[in-house]
């Protein structure tokens, strides 16, 4: 039920962010409080089918939409990766080719510790390159990743294949 509520709220937005392009455009979710609700709470649940992580990772930016509040229903710390240049102290950093270009993450280095189980969370999986960098920092800083978990999954781009963690989503397109 949720997922179909949660693919009725998704847009497209042809050509965006260039020709060719047809974005999903989650935004209209967020305009439903229960539709929120549901959504992260179906994500709780996957996660959970596979064991209770220590902490929920979540990705500039659409990760920090969905991440704090599966954090904050399992009772676990959130953190943030972002974009290079946005984090004070000192960071581990990656750089990844996206759908778009080549960008580059930060993570803080004391935000995780040795041996921590981690679930990603991000909105989308495309290509796979940005959960790929999460889980590049994640490794850096010894914590084990436990899965990848988005709230939709374009299985044309085949973003899956690339990844060494399970992948747990909502919807697949």
């Amino acid at each position: 039920v949720v997922s179909t509520q949660s693919t009725g709220a998704v847009s497209d937005a042809p050509d965006f962010p260039r020709p060719g392009i047809l974005f999903k455009d989650i935004m209209p979710i967020f305009q439903d409080p229960k539709l929120v609700a549901d959504t992260c709470a179906a994500l709780v649940k996957e996660v959970l089918s596979i064991g209770k992580p220590d902490v929920i990772i979540g990705i500039e930016a659409r990760g920090f939409l969905i991440g704090p509040i599966m954090a904050q229903q399992m009772d676990v710390p959130f953190v943030a990766i972002r974009k290079k240049g946005k984090l004070p102290r000192e960071c581990y950093t990656v750089k990844y080719e996206k759908e778009y270009g080549v960008d580059e993450f930060d993570m803080q280095t004391d935000a995780l510790s040795a041996g921590q189980k981690v679930v990603v969370v991000d909105d989308l999986l495309a290509t796979g390159g940005t959960l790929e960098a999460a889980a590049k920092l994640c490794d850096m800083a010894k914590a084990d990743v436990m899965a990848h978990c988005v709230m939709f999954e374009l299985d044309f781009l085949k973003g899956r294949e690339r990844l060494e963690h399970p992948v747990l989503s909502l919807v697949r397109y």
